[in-house]
């Protein structure tokens, strides 16, 4: 009994140490996000101050942060909504088909780095006219999403048995029908998966927005850059847009962490 209370005890310990490193930066954000200039720059740093909501109003009020966030929301909705379209039969014809090839090509798409697209983005848009608009800015965004989608699918989907959608074919159903009917409703997790994690990566870009984008379809994670100066560093301003920023990633991640969990594991434990 002894023993396994040490080790509970013991285990706990090394939990909360782990969980302390890992959240002290989101926590010494939050604080700071609360804090004036003067004591955000203070040494030694100031556990005890004066709250103030001022970070806030002038993010809120004088930045137009609210444009920024509605850019970043329908960036993210379109880019991760065509990916879904175009990425779940993707991956359901890679995992049916066995196109391992594809597969690794379309992995590659995301593996390489996004600044090798960037010089190439930039030249067809401009020519195109389409320099700081939404189609710019959701077409390299779907870079980081359709890889994703097809990635976390493609595993889910060889978790479904195959017999399935054969039986269903047998009596009459094509194809297209059973993906439909019988592939996607059992795929919920893996789609919410897909999902979650593709809008987060779009709404934290922050490379293509920078080139991309300018004053009519600027991003959150660009305007931050409305706090830093070639004089000073707003950084109240900046530690209040970041939790701005953060705080849909995070309830998003929260209300669906178990769905996460689950379609992650499922295609991890094939075989």
């Amino acid at each position: 009994m002894n023993k396994k209370l040490i080790s509970d005890i013991l285990f706990y310990l090394v939990v909360t140490g782990i969980a302390l490193i890992v959240l002290f930066p989101f926590l010494w954000m939050l604080s700071s996000s609360f804090k004036t200039q003067v004591d955000i720059i203070s040494w030694p740093p100031k556990l005890f101050f004066a709250p103030t909501l001022q970070n806030y109003m002038m993010v809120f009020e004088e930045q137009d942060f609210l444009k920024y966030f509605f850019n970043s929301t329908i960036v993210g909705v379109v880019s991760v909504g065509l990916s879904l379209v175009l990425g779940l039969p993707a991956a359901y014809s890679i995992a049916r088909y066995k196109q391992k090839s594809l597969s690794v090509f379309i992995l590659l798409a995301r593996l390489m780095p996004g600044i090798s697209f960037l010089v190439p983005w930039y030249i067809v848009f401009s020519r195109l006219n389409l320099m700081d608009s939404y189609i710019a800015l959701i077409l390299s965004h779907m870079l980081i999403a359709l890889p994703i989608v097809v990635w976390i699918m493609t595993t889910y989907f060889n978790t479904i048995p195959c017999e399935m959608e054969e039986s269903a074919m047998v009596d009459g159903a094509t194809r297209q029908y059973a993906f439909f009917a019988i592939i996607l409703p059992l795929s919920g997790p893996g789609i919410i998966t897909a999902t979650t994690l593709s809008f987060i990566f779009s709404w934290n870009n922050f490379m293509f927005s920078q080139v991309l984008s300018m004053e009519k379809t600027k991003t959150l994670p660009i305007a931050v850059y409305n706090f830093v100066s070639y004089a000073e560093v707003d950084w109240g301003g900046v530690m209040a847009a970041a939790v701005a920023i953060m705080t849909p990633a995070i309830i998003l991640t929260m209300i669906f962490q178990k769905y996460v969990v689950k379609g992650l594991t499922m295609g991890a434990v094939k075989g």
